[in-house]
C-alpha cells in the first residue's frame, strides 16, 4: 500500500538541545507514510537531544549541515523545538538562509514549540498566523505575526503547534500539508 508521502524528501532542522519527542514523533509520522528524512544541523557529526529541556536524551547524527542545504533539495521541513536548540539555530546565518529559501519557495513547513524563533530570525514570520510555546508569543507578535492559542494552526503551508501535548494533531496535519506539496503564495 502506497504512503501519502512516498518519494518525498523531508529535512529536519535540529542541533544540540532539540526536544527529542518533537524530533522523533514527527519523523516517525512522515516516514510511516513513505517519506525519507534527513537531519540538517549546524555541524556534521552527532548532537544530543533533551527531554523537557533539562534531561539528556539520545544522540542523533546530522546528515548534512545548514551551510550545505538548499530548499530545492527538500519537499518539506520539520522544525522541532527545545529552547536551546531553537536559540542556537535562530542566530545562524546559514539556518536563516535555508529557512527563508524554504518558506519563499512555498515548501511546506512544520514548526513546534520554540521552533518559530527561527522563522522570526529568518524574516518569514511577518503576516503569518502562528502558534508556539507561550513564551515565544511576544516575540512572534513583535515580528508581525498573528498569534493564536490553538493546538495546531496552518497558514498557507506552515503548520505550527504549541508543545509536545499537541504532537498527535501536529503530526496528522504535517502529513496532510506535506502530501499537498508546495504552496504558491499566501492566502
Amino acid at each position: 500500500m502506497a504512503g501519502k508521502l512516498d518519494g518525498k524528501r523531508i529535512a529536519i532542522l535540529a542541533t544540540n538541545g532539540v526536544e527529542q519527542v518533537e524530533l522523533t514523533e514527527p519523523r516517525d509520522a512522515v516516514t510511516a507514510e513513505g517519506a525519507r528524512t534527513e537531519i540538517v544541523s549546524l555541524e556534521a557529526g552527532t548532537f544530543r537531544a533533551m527531554n523537557h529541556d533539562t534531561e539528556p536524551a539520545d544522540t542523533f547524527t546530522a546528515d548534512t549541515t545548514a551551510a550545505d542545504a538548499t530548499a530545492s533539495d527538500y519537499d518539506a521541513l520539520i522544525m522541532p523545538g527545545g529552547t536551546v536548540n531553537a536559540d542556537k539555530l535562530r542566530i545562524d546565518p546559514d539556518v536563516q538562509r535555508f529557512v527563508r529559501e524554504v518558506v519563499e519557495a512555498g515548501t511546506p513547513v512544520g514548526v513546534i514549540c520554540h521552533g518559530p524563533w527561527t522563522l522570526i530570525d529568518a524574516g518569514v514570520a511577518k503576516g503569518r498566523t502562528l502558534t508556539s510555546y507561550p513564551s515565544v508569543w511576544t516575540d512572534l507578535r513583535n515580528a508581525g505575526a498573528d498569534v493564536v492559542d490553538e493546538e495546531v494552526v496552518t497558514d498557507n503551508g506552515i503548520v505550527s503547534s504549541r508543545n509536545p501535548d499537541d504532537l498527535p494533531a501536529f503530526c496528522a496535519k504535517i502529513v496532510e500539508e506535506f502530501a499537498e506539496g508546495r504552496h504558491s503564495g499566501r492566502t
